[in-house]
Parts: structure tokens; C-alpha cells; sequence
């Protein structure tokens, strides 16, 4: 559904456009565009606060650099809507994050405004040093390099080792710091404390307005004074204004705080900032949701709502008559709590996602038993390995393509110690509307290469709960559960939880000349091909393996004894995973069978609902029987010849 843009807005199809306005027309280009984000989302759904807190800041830099030439980064790529409405994707900006429309995030392939993909967060000053540096090889010295970075995703280590990195290079590099107190959930740590401080404090910013307002009036007499300006400057930052201390000891020049939601001043801040070589850090203070009364109050519920009603704030929810199964995420939250009651040593843990993958729940529930530890994946792991040599069983819940970031710590701290922490991956196969950078695709195949690691999925959420009853039993070791985004499909979900034997699968429906295997939730699929399969007289058989390794063998040796026609299906990558597992167990034991995988093929997956990826990857309900009927079709065949 498009929406109409304002008078100035419906004007700029692109940062040419904007230059050609005055200062004076960009307090309403910031009021129109802000507007019409709300009004989009409203309609078609997408991420919401993060990109309403900084209108002004995305008005203010293409309105002064010169993009694309002068690079810009956005970190993450929930800030961006504004910056893809400017750069040529008005007109498209309906389909954000649709199938076959536009991304929800920065990425190259779609604009050449667009100057870095950035899905997870915090590579942003990674990625704009990498380009101020070849820039500087390159002998391009008029060009800005600009990274939008915000206070959550400057938690994360790979922010620090950047800055780090980029104090010696004396690159051209503007670090924006977008301070909201914010990054999903609530900021966590000492940093946020610290940026907490610099902002709140009255004294400070009283101090720093008074010190200002008089060293400029000495630069003013003359260069003499303007040198005794710049020494008296230097010595109050390293001295009195102790808050600019920890960016300027990384040898960033650090201006700030200021307002993010004056425009105005914005762009004289930033005219500035351009002609001032070397690297730089601007401290913006915004809100989340600026703009939108509810968003600015409950910035975590706000931060991607789905659909709502712009003007009662209304946020609509499928209407149904029948119970409706829960989400995954919520079967892991309450059952991690139900668990926690009855066994001392368990603790939770999450980097950064506590309601998106419900730890919030324990969170709540036993606050010193669960920990939100930051945009830090690989904090996450070793500190979970941390309070696994001391005894304790922690429930480290991190999504699967998050995990990504922290393989090195999975393998050193945890498998080769063959320590019992329990890693629950969230958001594992096709994830949706996030898109490439968000599905969980290779888990399977990176858990399962792993020595000590057992590697299992879910199909319900009854397994679910019986796979975390199970990881918690003493001396496990590392045990890793993956399962999808979304509903399960079991509304009386709380049962009795009893554990599953370590590696053992189990046959869902018994069948003839066709052998079904799958591994978690897209076994579903499975079951809904084999009632339409059923219905034409054809009967495959569907095994649920539960676990990818260790593999369950017996159930194996019965499969390959009975069928020569086997296709295995899952929500997860083909080089590697479950399949592979199947055809290298077929090998080792000299079985002889027709086996056709089904799964994410080799190529990067877009955005779009589930079932639209599912059936795109031909592994859904349809792609199974469609599947089926080409392997029986010679019997079929006979049976209507006869």
C-alpha cells in the first residue's frame, strides 16, 4: 500500500534534492518524513523507533555530505528507513521488507547509497576505517567517511576494536555516537552508566556551555588568543571535563552531547566536523520513537511493533476463534523458569535479546539467576563457560545467526573443556522479513562438526520442553537445541516434561517404498505432505530424527533397510547439515539408496514470510509431496494403467 508524501518531501527523490532547499524548510522535511514512516509502518509493518530518533541526524548528513562519494554507515540497519527514503526508494518503500520487495537493512546490492550491509550491529566503525583508509591509499583526501553507531551496538567488543584501531590511523572518520539508552531492550553495563553520566549531568553541562562561551570570546582578539584558546581547551577536556576522557584517550576527538532532534544545529555541527581532519566523535542524544507519543514511552515494545493504528496507537493482532499455539520463544521462557524452581544451578543468560527471546521471564522471575549481558555474543559464551567449570548449568540463548559471532568461543571455551552449557538458538532456519542477515541457515552444519557437541531440534513445542529437561540432567555437556521464529503448532503446549534418550529419534508415521526424515519444526511440513499424500493412495513413511548428532543409528539401519527411496527435509543449509549427516551414514555402511535433500540451497535466501522462503527453498508441505509423487511416479503410474 503506498502512502502520499508531504509537499516538501514528495520533492526529494534524492540528497540533490534536499541541497537544493534552505536551512529553513528542514524542521518540516524532518516533520514530513517522520510522518511518513509512521505512516508506512503503520500499514505494512517493519522496525519503527529506531529510524523515527534520527530524522533529524538523516536530514542533517545528506543534507551536508555528499553521498554517495562521501560514505555513510548505519549501525544497525533499523536506523535507516529515513536514509533509504531519501536515497531514491520513496516510491518503493511500501514493499520494505516483502517478499520481492525492498530490505529492511543497508545493503549494497540495492543502492549505491547504501555503502555496507549492516543486519547485526556494531561493524559500522570497523567498516568506515577499512573505507577512510583506502580512501587515504587512494589519495582521495576530500572524502567523509561516517559511521552512525548507536549506544547499544557500541557495547559489543568489535566496536571497542575499532575505535581502538582507528585512534592510530589518523583516517578521515566521523564517528556518530546515537545515544537513546536503547539498543532492543534496555542498554546494560558500565558504558551505559557512563554515557548515562556525560548526558544527566547539569553541573558538567553548565560547566562546558560557561567555558565554551568564554574561551570564544578570548579566540576572538586575535590568532595569539586563538592559540591560548586551543591550549586552555585541551587542558579542561583532559582535566576538568572528565567525561570526554575514555573516546579521547582512544585518540578521537570528541564533541558533544548534543541535541539530535535540532536539525538546525545539527548541520552547523556537522559543516564543522567536516573541515576538522582526523578522527572524530559526535555525541547525539535522541529518543527512540521521537515523534510517536507511545513509542517515546515504551521504546521496547515500539521497536518493531507489526502493524498498529497511527492515530489510537492500536497495535493489531491476528483474531481468531480457537486457542492459538504460543511462540517457540515463550514455551523456552516459561519452561526455563519452571525448570530454574526445581534445579539450583541453572542460570540464564542473553546477549542483548532478553523479550526477544523471552529471557525476560527469568529475568524477572529470578533476577540474579539470569543476565542480560550486552551486544555480546562472545562475551555471552565464555562467560557462560565461566559458570559451567564452577558447577553451575547455564541456558546460554543466543539466535542462531548471532551465534555466528561467537563460533570461535562455542569451540575453545566450551567444547574442547566439554563444559555442560546448554545453547539455545532462537530464530534457527528462514527467520522471515529480517532476511538474509538474520536467517539462522547453518547451525546444523556448524554445531554439528564440533567434538563433545550434541546437536538436537525440536518439532513441537512439547519436544522443546523435553529437549530442555533432558540438557539439564548432570555431566550433559555441550548440548545445543535450535528452533524457528514464530508459533509452534501445539496450543495445549505445558506437559509433563520427561527426557529423550540422547540421540534417539522416532518414527512418526510408518509407510511404504518412500522413507521421510526431518529434523525440527519444518517436520510439520512433513506431516501435512504425508495427510495429502495419503489421500491419493500413496503412504511414505516419516521419521522425526530429533537429533542430528549424536545420530540415532538403530533408527537409521531400520530406514535404509526397509526404503531405497529417502529424502530428508530441513530448515537449515544443505552443505553440511542433516542431510549430509543421512548420506554420510549411508556411505560409512555401504547402504545403496536414492536419497534427494531438501533444504536452503547454496545461495544467499532474501526476506519474506516463512512459508514464501519454504516454498522458494522447495522444502515446504507442497515442495514434500511434489517431491514424493516424482519418486513413486512409476508405481503410480501402473496402479492407473491397471
Amino acid at each position: 500500500m503506498e502512502v502520499k508524501a508531504g509537499e516538501l518531501l514528495e520533492q526529494i527523490n534524492y540528497p540533490s534534492d534536499l541541497k537544493k532547499l534552505k536551512e529553513s524548510d528542514l524542521e518540516q522535511v524532518c516533520q514530513e518524513l517522520r510522518q511518513y514512516i509512521i505512516d508506512v509502518v503503520s500499514v505494512n509493518g517493519g522496525h519503527f523507533g529506531a529510524s523515527l530518533g534520527v530524522v533529524e541526524l538523516t536530514v542533517a548528513l545528506h543534507y551536508i555530505l555528499n553521498t554517495p562519494y562521501d560514505q555513510l554507515v548505519w549501525d544497525v540497519g533499523h536506523q535507516a528507513y529515513g536514509h533509504k527514503i531519501l536515497t531514491g526508494r520513496r516510491s518503493v518503500f511500501h514493499t520494505n521488507r516483502i517478499y520481492k520487495g525492498i530490505s529492511g537493512f543497508p545493503k549494497r546490492s540495492e543502492s549505491e547509497y547504501d555503502t555496507f550491509g549492516v543486519g547485526h550491529s556494531s561493524t559500522s566503525i570497523s567498516a568506515a576505517l577499512g573505507m577512510a583508509v583506502a580512501s587515504h591509499y587512494k589519495g582521495e583526501t576530500d572524502r567523509q567517511h561516517v559511521a552512525v553507531i548507536g549506544d547499544g551496538a557500541m557495547t559489543a567488543g568489535m566496536a571497542f576494536e575499532a575505535l581502538n584501531h582507528a585512534g592510530i590511523e589518523n583516517s578521515n572518520i566521523l564517528v556518530i555516537l546515537n545515544d537513546n539508552c536503547m539498543s532492543i531492550d534496555q542498554n546494560v553495563g558500565a558504558l551505559k552508566e557512563y554515557l548515562t553520566d556525560i548526558t544527566t549531568s547539569k553541573s558538567y553541562n553548565r560547566f562546558k556551555g560557561d567555558v565554551t562561551h568564554v574561551l570564544r570570546k578570548i579566540a576572538e582578539l586575535g590568532p595569539d588568543a586563538r592559540q591560548l584558546f586551543k591550549k586552555i581547551k585541551k587542558t579542561i577536556k583532559g582535566t576538568l571535563l572528565k567525561n570526554s576522557n575514555f573516546f579521547e584517550a582512544l585518540q578521537f576527538r570528541y564533541f558533544g552531547p548534543i541535541d539530535g532532534h535540532d536539525v538546525k544545529h545539527l548541520v552547523k555541527v556537522l559543516k564543522d566536523l567536516r573541515d576538522i581532519p582526523g578522527p572524530k566523535l559526535l555525541h547525539c542524544v535522541t529518543v527512540k520513537g521521537k515523534g510517536f507519543a507511545l513509542a517515546e514511552k515504551d521504546q521496547t515494545k515500539w521497536h518493531a511493533p507489526g502493524l498498529f493504528d497511527k492515530i489510537t496507537g492500536e497495535i493489531k493482532k491476528p483474531v481468531s476463534d480457537k486457542p492459538q499455539p504460543p511462540k517457540y520463544q515463550d514455551v523456552f521462557g516459561y519452561t526455563l523458569v519452571e525448570l530454574a524452581e526445581k534445579n539450583e544451578k541453572i542460570m540464564g543468560i542473553t546477549p542483548a535479546m532478553p523479550s526477544g527471546s523471552s529471557m525476560n521471564i527469568m529475568m524477572k522471575a529470578m533476577p540474579k539467576r539470569a543476565f542480560d549481558v550486552g551486544i555480546a555474543e562472545q562475551h555471552a559464551v565464555t562467560f557462560s563457560a565461566g559458570l559451567a567449570t564452577q558447577g553451575l548449568i547455564p541456558f546460554c540463548n543466543i539466535y542462531s545467526s548471532f551465534m555466528q559471532r561467537a563460533y570461535d568461543q562455542v569451540i575453545h571455551d566450551v567444547a574442547i573443556q566439554n563444559l555442560h552449557v546448554v545453547f539455545c538458538l532462537d530464530r534457527a532456519g528462514v527467520a522471515g522479513a529480517d532476511g538474509a542477515t538474520h536467517h539462522g541457515a547453518y547451525d546444523l552444519a556448524y554445531m554439528r562438526c564440533i567434538p563433545n557437541m550434541i546437536v538436537s531440534a525440536p518439532m513441537n513445542e512439547e519436544e522443546l520442553r523435553n529437549l530442555m529437561f533432558t540438557a539439564q540432567q548432570e555431566n550433559i555437556g555441550p548440548f545445543s537445541i535450535r528452533y524457528p521464529r514464530g508459533q509452534g503448532v501445539m496450543p495445549d503446549w505445558r506437559r509433563p516434561m520427561k527426557a529423550i534418550s540422547i540421540g534417539k529419534g522416532r518414527k512418526v508415521c510408518d509407510g511404504e517404498e518412500v522413507a521421510i526424515l526431518t529434523i525440527g519444526h519444518i517436520g510439520n511440513e512433513a506431516i501435512k505432505a504425508c495427510l495429502e499424500l495419503n489421500s491419493e493412495g500413496i503412504y511414505p513413511a516419516h521419521y522425526d530424527l530429533r537429533f542430528v548428532k549424536p545420530l540415532d543409528e538403530e533408527l537409521l539401519h531400520e530406514v535404509f533397510s526397509k526404503f531405497k527411496k529417502i529424502i530428508t527435509v530441513e530448515d537449515g543449509c544443505l552443505q553440511g547439515g542433516m542431510g549430509s549427516a543421512v548420506v554420510e551414514f549411508m556411505a560409512d555402511h555401504t547402504y545403496a539408496a536414492q536419497v534427494i535433500r531438501l533444504g536452503i540451497p547454496d545461495e544467499v535466501i532474501e526476506h519474506g514470510e516463512q512459508p514464501e522462503l519454504w516454498a522458494e527453498c522447495g522444502y515446504d508441505a507442497t515442495s514434500i509431496i511434489e517431491t514424493v509423487r516424482k519418486l513413486t511416479v512409476s508405481r503410480a503410474t501402473k496402479t492407473l494403467a491397471s
